[in-house]
């Protein structure tokens, strides 16, 4: 296995790493919408879940995948009510390429976002 790290997303806030690559997988660690530096993005969860998917853009390209190569997606959210928001901002992401996905209401989530995005991705050639 083999643990994939960049400054371009938030460094992890706990003994965990952005990434793990074992074998062709790529597992990325949730992501919130905390920009590189570590601040709270502002905003309503459009702004959230856009910030999260730059996150994963960037862990990805560490790792040597694109969002392409995702096979699979888990999606947890606050508030249910902004499934179709979400839905919305997801699809500029995943337009032709639709990998399977879960999405999961929770009662809390870190920094008390609104998303939290983790990402599984196949980079078998």
């Amino acid at each position: 296995m083999q643990s994939i790290s960049t400054t371009k997303a938030p460094a992890a806030i706990g003994p965990y790493s952005q990434a793990i690559k074992a074998g062709d997988l790529i597992f990325t660690s949730g992501q919130i919408p905390l920009t590189a530096e570590g601040e709270l993005v502002a905003g309503d969860i459009t702004a959230q879940t856009h910030q999260v998917f730059a996150n994963l853009k960037e862990v990805l390209a560490a790792a040597g995948a694109t969002l392409n190569d995702v096979v699979k997606v888990t999606v947890f959210v606050k508030n249910i009510e902004d499934f179709g928001t979400i839905n919305e901002v997801y699809g500029q992401y995943f337009n032709e390429h639709r990998p399977a996905r879960s999405l999961v209401e929770v009662a809390r989530l870190p920094k008390d976002v609104g998303i939290e995005i983790e990402l599984v991705a196949s980079v078998a050639r």
